[in-house]
C-alpha cells in the first residue's frame, strides 16, 4: 500500500546485524523469539564505582575479521563506525548488491547514532588530563564525530551518493530509516545504507547516566534487569550495537530482482518541547509522531496488527508510551499487541531503533512477535497487550515501531509486508 509510484516505493532488501543478542540478523532474532537476554556483567570498562554493573555488549567483536578494515584502520576508527560497517556489509551481501554494477552516485549511506565516539572521547579526555592537550591523537576528531559512521561506511564503500546523519539521542536511527525512505521517495539515490550505530558504554557515560537515575540498579541476574512495562522496572541496561539496511526504490529492486524483505511506508517525527530528559507525562509529543506516521502511511488505527514500543524499562517512560499509545489509538490500543526488544537487547541509544526495525520486518516475514521478558508484576499504568515472557504466532503485516529521545525527539516508522 503506498501512494508512491513503483520508482519511488521505499523498498527494504538487505539486513545487518551486530548485537548483544547476535552478530547477523538470523541469531538476533532467534534469540529474540526465544526471550534470550544478552545482559552480560559489564566488561567494557570497569563496572565497580557504579551502581549498575550490567551492559548490553556485543561480545568478542574483532573489527578485523574477515578482512574488511585492517588493525591500522580499526585504530583509526571508533567502536561506533566498526560496527556499522560490518553491519553493513552483512546488508549488502544479504541483499546481493553488486556495487562494482552500481552508479555509486546514485547509492548513498544515512545513519543514526546519539553519542558518536564517547568511549574515545572519555580516553583522550584522560589523556589529556594527565598528559596535556598537545599529546591528544591526531586521530581523536576524525574518531569521535559523530558523522564519520556514515562517513566511513561511505569511505570503505565507495558510495558517492547522498550522505547524512541523524543525531536525535534514542530515536536517531529510527528517524535515519524515515529520513532515507524520504530520499529514496523524492528520486536523490536509488539505494541508501540506512540504519543506526552506538557504542557509547564508557566511564564517561556511564557516570552522566548514573546521575539521573537511568540506569538499572536492580540486584538480580543480569538477564532479569531491563523489564520495561513490569511494576518493578527501575531503570535501563546499557548497551551498544548496530543494525544496517540496504533500501531502495521498488524500480531499482525489481530491476535487479531483489528479494524484498518490507517497504518503509510511513514515517513521523515530533517534539515534546517539554523537558531536557523526561518524556511528556501526557505522551502528546510521542503520539503525535505516531499519528504522523500512521497519516503517511495512508493507514487506518485497525491496521497496525503490532506495536514495538520503545519500551526501555524506566519508570516515566514505559508509562508515557502506554498513554501514548491510548492516545494515539483510542480504544484498538487495548486490542494492538505491544512488545519491548529492549527487554532482551537492552538501551542501545541511537542505534535501538534500528534493531527494533529489524525485529519488525523479521515479524512480518515470520508472522512471530517477540516477547517483552522479565513483564512478571504488571504494572497498572501499562495495562496493553505487552506480550509478556512468551513469543506469539500471529499474522503480522502492518507494524509501527517506535523510538523516544531525550529533548523530547520523537520518530516512528511503519514497516509492512511488501504488497506488490
Amino acid at each position: 500500500m503506498s501512494r508512491y509510484p513503483d520508482e519511488r516505493r521505499a523498498v527494504i532488501t538487505g539486513m545487518g546485524a551486530m548485537t548483544c543478542v547476535g552478530k547477523s540478523p538470523e541469531e538476533f532474532w532467534t534469540n529474540l523469539k526465544n526471550g534470550v537476554s544478552g545482559a552480560r556483567p559489564m566488561t567494557v570498562i570497569d563496572p565497580s564505582p557504579f551502581p549498575c554493573k550490567v551492559s548490553g555488549e556485543v561480545q568478542e567483536f574483532d573489527p578485523t575479521e574477515g578482512g574488511l578494515i585492517n588493525r591500522r584502520e580499526a585504530r583509526r576508527m571508533g567502536r561506533f563506525s566498526q560496527f556499522a560497517l560490518h553491519a553493513s556489509d552483512q546488508a549488502i551481501k544479504n541483499a546481493g548488491l553488486d556495487l562494482d554494477s552500481e552508479d555509486r552516485e546514485r547509492v548513498g549511506v544515512l545513519i543514526g547514532c546519539g553519542a558518536g565516539g564517547l568511549p574515545e572521547t572519555d580516553e583522550q579526555a584522560t589523556l589529556k588530563a594527565k598528559r596535556g592537550a598537545l599529546r591528544i591523537s591526531p586521530f581523536y576528531i576524525p574518531v569521535m564525530l559523530v558523522n564519520m559512521c556514515s562517513a566511513n561506511v561511505s569511505r570503505v564503500f565507495g558510495l558517492l551518493g547522498y550522505t547524512n546523519t541523524c543525531v536525535t539521542a534514542c530515536a536517531a536511527s529510527t528517524q535515519a530509516i524515515g529520513e532515507a525512505a524520504e530520499v529514496i521517495r523524492r528520486g536523490a539515490a536509488d539505494v541508501i545504507l540506512t540504519g543506526g550505530s552506538e557504542a557509547g558504554i564508557c566511564e564517561l557515560g556511564m557516570g552522566g547516566f548514573s546521575t539521573i537515575h537511568a540506569l538499572s540498579t536492580r540486584d538480580c541476574p543480569p538477564s532479569e534487569a531491563s523489564r520495561p512495562f513490569d511494576a518493578d522496572r527501575d531503570g535501563f541496561v546499557p548497551a551498544e550495537g548496530s543494525a544496517m539496511f540496504v533500501m531502495e526504490s521498488l524500480a531499482h529492486a525489481k530491476a535487479r530482482g531483489a528479494e524484498i524483505y518490507a517497504e518503509v511506508t510511513g514515517w513521523g517525527v515530533s517534539s515534546d518541547a517539554f523537558h531536557l530528559v523526561q518524556p511528556h507525562d501526557e505522551g502528546k509529543g510521542a503520539a503525535l509522531a505516531i499519528k504522523l506516521a500512521l497519516k503517511d502511511a495512508e493507514r487506518n488505527l485497525d491496521d497496525i496488527d503490532y506495536i514495538n514500543a520503545h519500551g526501555t524499562s524506566t519508570p516515566l517512560n514505559d508509562k508515557s508510551e502506554t498513554l501514548a499509545i491510548k492516545r494515539a489509538f483510542g480504544d484498538h490500543a487495548y486490542n494492538t499487541p505491544v512488545s519491548s526488544t529492549k527487554s532482551m537487547t537492552g538501551h542501545s541509544l541511537g542505534a535501538s531503533g534500528s534493531m527494533e526495525a529489524l525485529a519488525c520486518m523479521l515479524s512480518i516475514r515470520d508472522q512471530v512477535l517477540h516477547p517483552t521478558i522479565n513483564l512478571d508484576t504488571p504494572d497498572p499504568d501499562c495495562d496493553l497487550d505487552y506480550i509478556p515472557n512468551v513469543a506469539r504466532d500471529t499474522k503480522v503485516d502492518v507494524t509501527l515501531s517506535n523510538s523516544f529521545g531525550f529533548g523530547g525527539q520523537n520518530a516512528c516508522l511503519v514497516i509492512e509486508r511488501f504488497g506488490g
